[in-house]
């Protein structure tokens, strides 16, 4: 337990339930859509997948987790033939 208020006096905490709810959830969706994109040869498909697996390693809130991973999957959703 001092090792956690150590870390926290630090500045660095542990994400939360939905955080890794939401990086679990994004990537798996950013995951297929990559393959997808991959088998049928459309770009923007394979590139908003990688986005999806990767953005969360960038992210520190909940809400602009949510937010963003929303939004890059308007993207999958609008550019589909």
């Amino acid at each position: 337990m001092d090792d956690l208020k150590s870390l926290e006096s630090l500045g660095l905490t542990l994400p939360g339930p939905a955080y890794l709810f939401g990086a679990i959830l994004f990537g798996i969706i950013g995951y297929a859509a990559y393959r997808h994109g991959k088998k049928a040869a459309n770009n923007t498909t394979k590139w908003l997948g990688v986005a999806l697996m990767l953005y969360p390693y960038a992210i520190s809130e909940t809400w602009l987790l949510y937010g963003i991973g929303g939004g890059l999957c308007c993207g999958l959703y609008f550019s589909r033939r």
